[in-house]
């Protein structure tokens, strides 16, 4: 298994996302435009508690916006990091504090020592996946985007 084949195990992230109700996102901005605010959405959408945590907004997606994990007044099941891999061992800090069950890295959020932190802490690691496209992936979705459609052959009915 490679070096990031360790936090991309097919069932331990259909395991997390099974198991999910309630989702801290870590850098999730306000600005509609950006990678973070369309996950944020979307995984409300789909029925999940999504907390924003964002030190320099009040509110996003209609929820309070917390400076920091710590700050959060609810259990979170999963903590998802849209921030520079620098900031990675503080949030595992953080997430092993609160005692979340799982830390979920973006793309290219990958940082070794924050997940040996959330690790030794007894948290699952997820690195260099995104959460919207794993829950796609595994929960259904992708049929959306055209993918997964359940269909066996490219020829539409009454075509042939």
């Amino acid at each position: 298994m490679t070096e990031l084949g360790r936090y991309q195990d097919p069932l331990t992230i259909q395991r997390v996302l099974h198991s999910t109700r309630t989702i801290a996102i870590v850098g999730l901005s306000g600005n509609e435009l950006r990678a973070s605010y369309f996950v944020g959405y979307y995984l409300k959408r789909h029925g999940y508690r999504v907390i924003p945590v964002n030190p320099r907004e009040k509110e996003i997606l209609g929820e309070p916006s917390y400076p920091s994990l710590l700050d959060v007044p609810v259990p979170v099941d999963l903590v998802n990091v849209f921030r520079a891999p620098d900031a990675l061992p503080a949030i595992a800090e953080e997430t092993v504090a609160i005692h979340a069950g799982a830390l979920w890295c973006q793309f290219g959020v990958i940082n070794e020592e924050g997940a040996r932190i959330a690790g030794d802490g007894g948290v699952t690691v997820i690195m260099d996946r995104c959460l919207k496209v794993e829950h796609a992936r595994y929960v259904g979705r992708m049929h959306w985007l055209g993918f997964n459609t359940q269909r066996i052959t490219s020829v539409r009915a009454g075509l042939q």
